[in-house]
């Protein structure tokens, strides 16, 4: 039996996640800062078969708090298998570009509070010298665009992050993977039009779920996203500057 944490319980694919470990009968603990949507989740993990299910409210940009609620989880759960940090907001970048409070409040929710968190469950988990940390970031995080590069900062900063504690945590037994989804059909995309490239939450749960029990490292969500990126990495700036992305 399985006991896992999950900080953004109440986002689109951490939903889905917690649906598969539920169906387990894993032991949950689940963290967000919508606690009225948390219950809901909760009612329903509990029919869908989950064992034990603790929640918890949080604010990411509350800094001062998360050296306790992490201590608080582990101890909850006595040993932790999975930790999986899945919550963000996508913000408006013409308003970060002007207002540079927003652009900072951005970069603390998608970036910094991610740091912050996996500080204390890093240390954590090297103790107990297993378990897997799963975050979730973003292609936007593999080369800066015009269209949304405060959030794509945030997420690069993320994964940068993730490199070096994967690094540092292989030699404890701990798997650190990165997540980095394409377009995914979730609330917070919901005004933008889909096409062929849009991935329901739900494909993206079971991949997350197959590379977490595989111990893979491959980043992106779904695997053709690995193409997308790689020819948007390699366009020389000269040409990349003249259009429009």
């Amino acid at each position: 039996m399985q006991n896992i944490i999950i900080i953004g319980a109440t986002s689109a694919m951490a939903r889905e996640v917690a649906k598969l470990y539920a169906k387990e009968k894993a032991n949950l603990y689940l963290i967000a800062r919508d606690t009225s949507r948390l219950d809901i989740i909760k009612q329903d993990l509990v029919v869908r078969g989950a064992n034990t299910i603790h929640t918890a409210h949080f604010d990411a940009n509350q800094f001062d708090s998360h050296q306790v609620l992490i201590d608080q989880a582990f101890d909850a759960l006595s040993r932790v298998d999975v930790l999986l940090v899945a919550y963000g907001s996508l913000p408006n970048q013409e308003l970060c570009q002007t207002n540079s409070m927003k652009a900072i409040e951005e970069l603390n929710t998608n970036g910094i509070s991610v740091i912050s968190l996996l500080t204390y469950a890093a240390t954590k988990m090297e103790q107990q010298k297993s378990g897997n940390i799963t975050v979730i970031t973003s292609v936007a995080g593999d080369r800066g665009r015009q269209s949304n590069y405060v959030y794509g900062a945030a997420k690069g900063m993320v994964s940068t992050y993730l490199q070096g504690l994967a690094q540092r945590l292989s030699k404890s037994g701990v798997h650190v993977l990165d997540i980095k989804p394409g377009f995914v059909d979730t609330p917070m995309t919901a005004e933008f039009d889909k096409g062929v490239l849009w991935a329901k939450p739900e494909k993206v749960a079971l991949i997350i779920k197959k590379r977490i029990s595989n111990k893979v490292t491959f980043s992106y969500t779904p695997a053709f996203w690995f193409v997308i990126m790689t020819i948007i990495k390699i366009v020389p700036k000269v040409i990349f500057n003249k259009v429009k992305l």
